[in-house]
């Protein structure tokens, strides 16, 4: 199995619903939930010990990108670690705005829409080899990211036309091309930046941001396991189905509508096929391509997708402990069997909100999990380390290490995902180009001259 550096930026919803003063900038609560997390006075837009970036994104969202992971089982962790930060900070600045008056509940969800019909992403990053054509890359991939949405979608309830629907993908509908370079004015399903944050000779990063947030581990598991799995294939030179489609955009809006997975999607070869039976091509080229794995990553995900795709096919519902969009609709689903109401009904609307509701001790997603019906991949000891600490294994660790450095010495300091600066101490910057390293001989250097002591991650 090849390196791959993955990770992944999640957008959060945020709100407060006052019970004292009406009108409370949203500004204000983001200044206090970086209260602490970043020092006063400094940039809202900071890396974290953790080797995270955690920072105030347009429209005033809270946005929390992983450090970069080198296995999918680590996106999955510390992707979990951003929701517990966020969560960790909710009571805090609750507390700081009830002592200026301001009193009411801060919320804070991990979805994609707001009900002024907003939304916000859940963007994938994967470094992928230079050498591989990024155009052909983008024209055997757009299919698959269309239609992985029928495992990958959280799900939505929105009004069409007047009436309430319910709908597989909640980003669907804010996807307005195949491949663009802008993020907001012209949203599309391959964002074609092309900032590598490594050797640009010898990578490029595919910037995904058709995707739901995920709250379900597993889905979060597929979602990213199964993209690095293919883009291995293509890496090595394997042959995916030709399923370009002949509007990707408007198969991306019919497939979230059509809860029978089999609405016929037109190709450019004039070809008919349905989301499922186009996720079975995909499934059936890569164990061709795969076929000598017994064990390992790659072998349980394969056998994975089968088993999720055989039960979409037979009976989705089967899904409900491991698929976001299926344990929503049953969630809702059983509470309209009891009330005897409907989509339309503004309650059920509630529990599309509330499922994403980040904090534990509310969120409808956290009932169902403590109630172990949702399959959990991380343990609270592994989030708990993640949200202090990066990867061992990744350029992650060496910005942690200087950025724990240089908190702990009250030295101001500089970093992006490249870079390390060190106000006072250099005179150039270090410079980290390579995702994959994980000790830098500089900032070891620097750290041991400076206290005597290393900061080992």
């Amino acid at each position: 199995m090849r390196r791959r550096i993955v990770g992944i930026e999640t957008e959060y919803g945020l709100t407060f619903f006052p019970t004292g003063k009406a009108y409370l900038p949203m500004e204000k609560v983001i200044g206090y939930l970086f209260e602490e997390v970043i020092p006063t006075g400094w940039p809202s837009n900071a890396f974290l010990p953790n080797g995270a970036r955690f920072y105030q994104d347009t429209g005033c969202h809270p946005e929390y990108a992983t450090p970069e992971c080198a296995s999918v089982r680590s996106a999955v962790i510390h992707d979990r670690a951003g929701e517990r930060l966020l969560e960790s900070r909710l009571g805090p600045a609750q507390a700081k705005l009830a002592e200026e008056g301001f009193r009411g509940r801060l919320y804070a969800y991990k979805n994609n829409t707001d009900t002024m019909g907003n939304t916000y992403g859940c963007h994938e990053n994967y470094l992928v080899e230079r050498q591989v054509d990024f155009w052909q890359l983008a024209e055997r991939m757009i299919p698959f990211f269309v239609t992985r949405q029928i495992f990958c979608g959280a799900g939505k309830v929105f009004r069409q036309a007047g009436h309430a629907r319910y709908s597989i993908s909640q980003r669907a509908t804010h996807i307005h091309e195949a491949s663009s370079s802008s993020t907001t004015s012209s949203r599309s399903i391959i964002n074609t930046r092309d900032e590598p944050h490594a050797d640009a000779e010898r990578y490029r990063r595919l910037h995904i941001i058709v995707g739901d947030s995920n709250m379900s581990e597993f889905t979060t598991h597929l979602k990213v396991g199964i993209t690095c799995l293919l883009l291995t294939a293509l890496e090595e030179g394997a042959v995916l189905p030709d399923l370009s489609l002949e509007d990707a955009v408007d198969a991306l809006r019919q497939i979230s509508l059509d809860l029978t997975l089999r609405s016929p999607l037109k190709l450019t070869n004039g070809r008919r096929m349905s989301a499922l039976e186009m996720q079975w091509a995909y499934l059936e080229a890569a164990e061709h391509h795969f076929s000598g794995l017994t064990h390992g990553v790659f072998s349980a995900l394969l056998g994975q997708w089968r088993e999720v795709l055989k039960w979409l096919e037979k009976d989705f519902t089967q899904l409900a402990d491991r698929l976001d969009w299926v344990a929503k609709y049953q969630l809702m689903q059983r509470f309209m069997e009891r009330q005897n109401c409907t989509l339309e009904d503004p309650r059920v609307s509630m529990i599309d909100l509330q499922y994403h509701d980040i904090d534990r001790t509310r969120g409808l997603f956290y009932l169902l999990e403590r109630d172990r019906r949702m399959v959990r991949l991380s343990t609270d000891p592994e989030v708990d380390h993640a949200m202090q600490y990066p990867p061992s294994n990744t350029r992650a660790r060496i910005r942690g290490q200087f950025i724990r450095f240089a908190k702990e010495a009250g030295r101001p300091y500089s970093v992006d995902w490249t870079y390390l600066k060190l106000s006072g101490y250099f005179e150039e910057t270090i410079l980290c180009t390579d995702p994959f390293a994980s000790h830098d001989p500089r900032v070891e250097e620097l750290v041991t001259t400076a206290t005597g002591d290393l900061y080992e991650i």
